[in-house]
């Protein structure tokens, strides 16, 4: 998508050859025209998986994984990072540590919003190392639900996320793909 990309050259700030600060764009400022854009592009992309619910990991995937499922005519879920009052006990829960936060986190799902009659579609924003992207897969697969694909917006290639969750043998379709951050240079594939 041109668009991301030359929003991505003119607003991403590089904060080291491996973490790109996109917080005018995905993070912190939405767009809700590009942010919508891209939710009709995965909705093309998947809509031949049939998939019945969109999950995604608060907070940065949720306008995403919103727009996406709205296109798709399907409920939203998102896994919570932490427990409040209203947080449901009976919950998957994955301790999967943070690349950008550099610590390790809970995510939970409540059982009441996946199960094995589903079919997910996994939407997130940005993929550097994958340990979120696993622990999502961990609990889907523990829900008996069936992963139908991941779809991310910017996929750092140059890191190992991506790859591992392939390996895995998940169909992961990324809206961009940036391979290097080095010397201050953002490089798409």
């Amino acid at each position: 998508m041109e668009q991301l990309k030359q929003r991505i050259l003119a607003e991403g700030v590089i904060m080291t050859n491996e973490v790109l600060k996109l917080d005018g764009i995905l993070n912190h400022q939405v767009d809700p025209q590009l942010i919508m854009q891209i939710g009709r592009q995965f909705a093309l992309l998947f809509a031949s998986e049939k998939p019945t619910k969109v999950l995604t990991i608060e907070s940065s995937g949720i306008t995403v994984a919103f727009a996406t499922a709205l296109e798709l005519k399907v409920p939203m879920v998102f896994a919570r990072r932490k427990k409040t009052l209203t947080t449901d006990d009976d919950s998957y829960c994955e301790r999967v540590p943070s690349f950008t936060k550099g610590i390790v986190t809970d995510i939970m799902v409540s059982k009441a919003f996946i199960s094995k009659e589903d079919r997910i579609l996994f939407i997130d924003d940005i993929i550097a190392n994958g340990d979120a992207a696993r622990g999502i897969i961990r609990i889907i697969e523990r829900s008996g639900a069936d992963l139908v694909g991941f779809g991310v917006v910017v996929e750092k290639t140059f890191q190992a996320g991506a790859r591992t969750i392939r390996d895995l043998g998940v169909r992961v379709d990324s809206i961009v793909k940036i391979s290097s951050l080095d010397n201050g240079i953002i490089a798409f594939e």
